[in-house]
């Protein structure tokens, strides 16, 4: 993605709208059972739709619980505007070391809430492309043809897979992500006679045994009906639908050996 695009992601791109909030009457022992119920550590304070405040588990240590929020809130706030660059509200929250902001308007109205996990999942969604145009690329070259590209969203049920084995770590982290919201899309061709799944085996059988119907993706879209080099070694396997698709449940991906083994040298040098 090129600097210009990025500069164009606004933090109402991926802000979060539906916020859970409290009023600044509201005694803590009420704060305390909203923590517990949707596991929050913080809230937005709003009278009337206006932010006046933060409150968060800090804020309640050593208050009786019948104080009024109001006199515990923070009211010393770092917030973002909807317009904001995404990468400008990054950094506040990194300089800052906070873990979320508060997004208000112009009316001074809160309209939702940016997270770093936002932050993440913004990143990973935007880095696609440059795999999109490298695959673009090398196809196009292979088979001296012209591929169109597009964005959009396909059926799960349609697609033809051309991997044969998935990882069962890897698959359950992508069910997750896929739970939270996360839209990294995957990659297909779209052949006049099929939909051929180029990258993201993980996301869509993740997304076939959760019963989601359509993904997100980048869509390369080919006039003419070649075979496919990877097409034809995924039939040889047998592969034709997700279901063909083997899950490895005994061996780890290689992102999740990686890490562990990453995390036992860690801890190999505080032992020392």
């Amino acid at each position: 993605m090129s600097i210009d695009n990025r500069k164009r992601v606004k933090v109402e791109s991926y802000m979060t709208t539906d916020v859970a909030a409290v009023h600044p009457d509201q005694p803590i022992s009420e704060v305390v059972k909203l923590m517990r119920a949707v596991h929050h550590d913080g809230f937005p304070v709003l009278d009337n739709e206006n932010l006046v405040g933060y409150i968060s588990s800090y804020d309640l240590l050593m208050h009786d619980a019948n104080h009024p929020v109001e006199e515990v809130m923070s009211t010393s706030l770092l917030v973002a505007h909807p317009s904001m660059c995404l990468d400008d509200a990054a950094r506040v929250l990194f300089r800052s070391g906070r873990s979320k902001l508060p997004v208000i308007d112009d009316d001074g109205k809160m309209v939702g809430i940016i997270t770093n996990t936002d932050v993440i999942r913004s990143q990973i969604e935007r880095a696609h492309p440059e795999k999109v145009s490298k695959i673009k690329k090398m196809i196009e070259e292979i088979h001296n043809i012209n591929l169109r590209l597009k964005r959009g969203l396909v059926s799960v049920e349609d697609i033809t897979p051309t991997q044969s084995k998935v990882y069962g770590d890897e698959l359950e982290g992508r069910g997750y992500e896929l739970k939270k919201g996360l839209n990294e899309p995957i990659i297909v061709i779209q052949k006049p006679d099929k939909l051929i799944l180029v990258d993201g085996h993980h996301r869509a059988v993740a997304a076939k045994q959760l019963g989601i119907e359509e993904l997100d993706a980048y869509i390369l879209l080919m006039d003419e009906n070649l075979k496919l080099g990877l097409e034809t070694t995924a039939e040889k396997a047998g592969i034709r639908t997700l279901d063909d698709v083997t899950i490895l449940d005994y061996a780890k991906h290689p992102l999740i050996e990686v890490t562990e083994r990453l995390l036992r040298q860690d801890s190999d040098q505080v032992r020392e």
